[in-house]
């Protein structure tokens, strides 16, 4: 039976970084209060002139092609995690398989926020188990500091820039994604958005005067959810596959707050030494905190090892994917 296998993975992150003290010249907050609430030190954003996300992707890409020893050209589908995608259209897809040089490549952007990444895998792999594709790139990108309103300490003080991506193989062997639960609840939607820039409320004058194409958070409330909801998930999944804490090698959260994280950890009964973290020195980089971590922590994990990859996101959005790592760095 085939099975999607990450044979390579990727990663990019931005050089400027911004600090809690940067932030907090900014803002009415301060290190403290930051690092209490979230477990964030420090965040990367990507500087200059017309740069979209896909200037982190393409990066990210060709450090993983150049590892697995492959040529974009052997690409046959390039899924991309995103919501802050280089245009509303054509595609962030497009616009990386036209700056790798993937020209027998296809895909598509993927919009479930946090959630992004495992949304994507899990699609992607779909299409390695059906036989019908054999290489394909999945990404998880976010360039939120397009937006993010840097007077709003709800929000500023959490989002970073970075990009990550997986190359998906086929395998026959026992490694690769085993399972996963994707799920989705729509009444959150005004919770953690973007009220402005789609069909609802189009840009115009008043829009942009009223700073509505900036993320918008009710934080108690997407805490309160995201606690719920990435914990259940992470429970369910194992439960599901009669895996126990003591079968998993690492826990693999989104990068939201560092409570949330903990909480879901203590649900599943692993350890601090099995949890995968970056979001002191990263914050949240929305679709991009998972592959990155993968990236960061490539070095330490070893063929067979159980994964279990979990997040939640804004919409709400939220999943779990179980894995078992296919190969030693």
């Amino acid at each position: 039976m085939i099975k999607a296998a990450i044979t390579a993975v990727g990663g990019y992150l931005p050089e400027y970084v911004l600090t809690n003290q940067e932030l907090s010249a900014m803002v009415d907050t301060n290190d403290e209060w930051i690092i209490t609430r979230t477990g964030i030190k420090e965040r990367r954003l990507l500087k200059g002139e017309n740069k979209g996300v896909s200037e982190m992707c393409v990066p990210a890409i060709e450090q993983m092609l150049k590892k697995r020893g492959i040529t974009a050209k052997e690409i046959d589908m390039v899924i991309v995690g995103t919501v802050t995608g280089d245009y509303v259209f054509p595609s962030t897809s497009n616009v990386i398989c036209d700056k790798i040089g993937a020209t027998n490549a296809w895909g598509f952007d993927l919009s479930a926020a946090c959630s992004g990444f495992i949304y994507a895998l899990s699609t992607a792999s779909q299409f390695i188990e059906t036989g019908k594709y054999k290489k394909i790139v999945v990404v998880g990108a976010d360039k939120m500091s397009s937006i993010i309103d840097y007077t709003d300490r709800a929000t500023c003080i959490i989002f970073g820039d970075g990009a990550g991506c997986v190359l998906l193989e086929p395998t026959n062997e026992d490694v690769g994604i085993k399972d996963f639960i994707l799920k989705a609840d729509g009444t959150g939607r005004n919770h953690l958005y973007m009220p402005a820039g789609g069909s609802v409320m189009p840009s115009d004058e008043k829009s942009v005067k009223d700073r509505l194409h900036f993320v918008k958070q009710d934080g108690q409330t997407v805490f309160k959810f995201a606690v719920k909801g990435m914990a259940d998930v992470t429970a369910e999944i194992m439960a599901k596959n009669n895996l126990t804490h003591s079968d998993i090698a690492w826990l693999v959260p989104h990068q939201a707050n560092k409570r949330i994280i903990s909480a879901t950890a203590q649900r599943v009964n692993l350890s601090e030494e099995k949890i995968m973290m970056n979001i002191e020195t990263c914050g949240n980089t929305t679709a991009g905190t998972i592959p990155l971590l993968l990236w960061s922590y490539e070095n330490r994990l070893k063929k067979g090892d159980n994964l279990i990859l979990s997040a939640f996101g804004g919409g709400f959005t939220w999943g779990s994917v179980w894995l078992k790592w296919a190969y030693n760095a």
